[in-house]
């Protein structure tokens, strides 16, 4: 267990010593920018990315992030196209007990509630999703309070 917290700690380091990623407490191959609100007892996988660079991304505690998730509050198509001259940016919000499956993007202005599941593959766009909501596809389709009955509060 030793060798292997000590292979974490120095690949953590040597990324973050090749990057301008900062070390995280998630994983050595997390990509964090910004100052991100991350609750208690959240965990996010490898190859993940939260982008909270110029805008307040929260994220609360009992989370499950799957790996390979883009949590991006910037979009900068209007930009490149020469729309604009500056990234727009706007704020996230993904309450407690969320679970975020793999090879999902969160885009700007999307507000997640408590106890939802986003399931694998989804893009999820600009709005509110309702606590308890199952949240699938691109686009995205929510069928708000699936698990009101379904999840244990005790």
């Amino acid at each position: 267990m030793q060798d292997k917290d000590a292979f974490r700690q120095a690949l953590s380091e040597g990324f973050s010593e090749m990057t301008d990623f900062p070390a995280n407490r998630f994983h050595p191959l997390v990509w964090i920018h910004g100052a991100p609100d991350i609750g208690e007892r959240t965990a996010i996988g490898a190859m993940s990315e939260v982008n909270a660079k110029g805008a307040l991304v929260t994220i609360g505690a009992d989370c499950d992030i799957a790996s390979f998730v883009a949590i991006n509050c910037a979009d900068s198509h209007k930009r490149c196209l020469g729309m604009s001259e500056h990234i727009e940016r706007r704020d996230i919000s993904i309450g407690h007990h969320v679970f975020i499956g793999s090879h999902c993007l969160v885009k700007g202005g999307a507000v997640i509630g408590d106890y939802c599941v986003i399931a694998a593959g989804t893009i999820v766009d600009a709005g509110v999703i309702p606590d308890y909501s199952l949240v699938y596809g691109n686009p995205m389709q929510v069928r708000a309070g699936y698990y009101r009955d379904k999840v244990s509060r005790g």
